[in-house]
């Protein structure tokens, strides 16, 4: 085709025939946009519609063989991926628009660039989408821990896509970036990360070319492991001073209740009821307390339970332990304990606690509550 963007300009055209007042934008991307095109590069365009209406303009089609899809993208979903949401990020900050209905559409969408161009700042934040990248990637490991067929190099390929493209995007979120060409030609942007693995290229090189099942998952664990290793430490780095007061505000007062269902379980000596809310509520509390001195979640895919030291330190009892069908008088004593504990350690540290001894203290604090 002499000139692919005929086309473009084509369905513009059409956009402003049929859909003048619903479509907000049309945009195109990828190689196209980047000046990286070849002769068989298809021609990739989104718009973002106004009404529904507008969502009927979607098309797909082929044209002397080359392929095309116009397809629509909701605002909603154009902020996802500003915000490091979703993997295409460079749709919306690399594209060219090619049409706008108004110029309230125009600053809506340059503030989404204005979003992506924030998004490095916030490292915590990306961290954090980070860790839930690599999650997904567990799944596919898990998978590939429980075939039985090592020769089923189909299967083990499949996975190893799904592993690959978890981790590999967690690591541009460890980087506070994203990718900017589709995958197998941002290689190069990987290998020059600054936070990766020390064997990030054997790794996937084997993941690509190995020929045994065994060995790309070896390999896929490898790595995936030691994402994970970089994602605890810049988790880490990223911890701020302890503060209780705004990081707690509430915490006891929903506790308790949860404390309450394990006092009451252990009276009728209820042991299901016991073992959920006991393990639930230490867990919680630990995790609310490492987040109270660090100023960020502990990362769950930490197998250690490291996280809980806090939860010792501040001489809070173990509970779990103490779950036992033919007797929960020790679980019980051992959470009123807790739950006199942790009220007085959140008040030392500066919790406001909304107690009241009777109606009478609550309908006066209600008056006198400062909105």
């Amino acid at each position: 085709m002499k000139n692919i963007l005929d086309v473009a300009h084509s369905l513009v055209d059409h956009v402003r025939a049929r859909y003048s007042e619903d479509i907000a934008l049309v945009a195109y991307y990828g190689s196209y946009a980047q000046g990286t095109a070849t002769s068989r590069s298809d021609l990739d365009f989104f718009f973002i519609p106004a009404t529904p209406k507008g969502y009927n303009a979607s098309i797909q089609f082929v044209l002397n063989g080359i392929s095309f899809d116009f397809w629509p993208i909701s605002w909603e979903r154009a902020e996802r991926m500003a915000a490091f949401q979703e993997q295409n990020v460079s749709i919306i900050a690399d594209c060219i628009l090619l049409y706008v209905r108004s110029d309230e559409d125009r600053a809506r969408f340059l503030k989404l660039r204005d979003t992506i161009a924030d998004m490095p700042r916030q490292g915590l934040t990306l961290a954090e989408r980070s860790e839930a990248q690599l999650r997904e990637a567990y799944v596919h490991l898990y998978k590939m821990n429980r075939t039985g067929n090592l020769e089923d190099i189909t299967f083990f390929r499949t996975e190893a896509h799904g592993v690959l493209t978890k981790v590999l995007y967690a690591l541009a979120l460890l980087n506070r970036t994203y990718f900017t060409k589709g995958w197998g030609k941002n290689t190069e942007q990987i290998l020059n990360f600054q936070l990766k693995p020390a064997r990030l290229e054997t790794l996937l090189n084997t993941i690509m070319y190995a020929q045994a099942g065994q060995e790309i998952r070896e390999a896929c664990e490898q790595l995936t492991a030691d994402t994970l290793e970089l994602l605890m430490k810049q988790k880490e780095a990223y911890a701020s001073a302890p503060s209780y007061p705004d990081r707690m505000k509430g915490f006891y007062e929903e506790v308790k209740g949860i404390l309450d269902k394990i006092v009451t379980a252990s009276e009728k000596n209820d042991y299901p009821s016991a073992f959920f809310w006991a393990a639930g509520a230490q867990d919680e509390i630990a995790r609310f307390l490492y987040y109270a001195e660090k100023g960020c979640w502990p990362v769950t895919l930490d197998p250690s339970l490291a996280y809980q030291a806090i939860y010792y330190q501040a001489g809070f009892p173990n509970l779990l332990p103490l779950l036992d069908p033919g007797n929960l008088i020790p679980l019980q004593e051992a959470v009123e304990r807790l739950d006199a504990l942790l009220k007085r350690h959140l008040l030392e540290q500066g919790v406001v606690i909304h107690s009241f001894e009777n109606l009478t203290q609550f309908e006066e604090y209600l008056r006198n509550r400062q909105e």
